[in-house]
């Protein structure tokens, strides 16, 4: 589970893309980021090379993908959008690479997950613009070298310890993709409700940013559930009080922790004494898939205070248990 199963909705993706920013100066946080890609870009730009590539790692739903259509969009080159699982065979690779034209942005989204066979034919591709292909089997085999346009490489990834050392120092830059603060995400409700022309107060913009998980995905996902609890229950204006209600009822808590968030450190405090204990155990506690805690919910709890890695396992902290109703750790141990 990622998410996106946790805030489900229809046409997500058309969604996504009518609120996703067109250019770096619309684009709202990251703004060490910003900066560097400024630089980048522009020299790029001055010198009409192809950008060198670009390895983009963080939290689900912070903006990679956004930034890879900007920076398309900025050098004025084409993209081309696929994702390593979806990269079975050097052949799909091949395919996809002899479509692309000079300049053009070939994005991999969980490029971790990327077959390793075919990552051997990535690397002379990114350094050599050269494409290995073998033909026929056995003896008989032959390798066939083609050039390909002099494209660029925008990757992304949730889990950049899973990428190779080799594949990681083929990329010129490498950028990590924080959290954003309340006041960004704040922006960015405000900027979404505007394009979606949606009535909705200051207090309703701060609510729905304390409780997006840092995230401009959810941030964006939030609103739109809100706006249409606003839609039922107040002639579609977004007030405090429409907002903690919609809210409540998506089962969202005052620091953004859904269901599941909250069901993780409730089995570790009440069947594992508040930790250490190991992420495959609270996988198996919970029925979910180790992949999804590690990658969605471990980030967010681990930001926000609530969890903490250690060599024996995870543990819960002190201002987790409080949240769930344990004031010291105590009393969690004497009952």
């Amino acid at each position: 589970m990622d998410d996106e199963d946790i805030l489900d909705s229809n046409n997500e993706e058309e969604f996504e893309e009518t609120l996703r920013p067109r250019k770096l100066d619309e684009y709202i946080g990251q703004e060490k980021i910003k900066d560097n890609l400024k630089i980048f870009l522009g020299a790029a730009k001055k010198r009409k090379e192809p950008l060198d590539h670009l390895l983009l790692y963080g939290p689900p739903g912070l903006g990679k993908t956004t930034l890879a259509y900007i920076i398309a969009n900025e050098m004025n080159t084409g993209i081309k959008i696929t994702s390593g699982p979806a990269i079975e065979r050097a052949g799909d690779l091949a395919s996809i690479i002899t479509n692309l034209s000079d300049g053009d942005i070939l994005f991999i989204d969980e490029i971790h997950r990327l077959n390793r066979t075919v990552e051997e034919v990535l690397y002379p591709a990114m350094e050599e613009y050269k494409l290995d292909i073998v033909i026929g089997k056995g003896p008989s085999a032959k390798t066939l070298r083609l050039d390909v346009p002099r494209f660029t490489i925008v990757a992304a990834t949730t889990r950049a310890n899973l990428l190779s050392s080799p594949l990681r120092d083929r990329f010129g830059a490498v950028h990590r993709l924080d959290f954003y603060n309340e006041e960004e995400i704040g922006k960015i409700v405000n900027r979404s409700s505007s394009i979606l022309k949606v009535q909705i107060d200051k207090e309703g913009i701060n609510e729905i940013a304390k409780r997006a998980r840092k995230t401009p995905r959810i941030a964006n996902r939030l609103l739109k559930r809100v706006r249409d609890y606003a839609d039922i229950k107040a002639d579609g204006k977004i007030c405090l009080e429409i907002a903690k209600s919609a809210l409540e009822m998506m089962e969202i808590d005052n620091k953004g922790l859904d269901k599941l968030d909250r069901n993780i450190l409730k089995i570790m405090i009440d069947n594992f004494g508040g930790g250490p204990v190991g992420i495959e155990t609270i996988a198996a506690s919970i029925g979910e898939d180790r992949g999804a805690i590690e990658e969605v919910h471990e980030p967010y709890l681990i930001q926000v205070g609530f969890l903490e890695r250690t060599r024996q396992g995870r543990k819960v902290t002190q201002k987790a248990l409080k949240h769930m109703g344990k004031r010291t750790q105590d009393q969690l141990f004497n009952g």
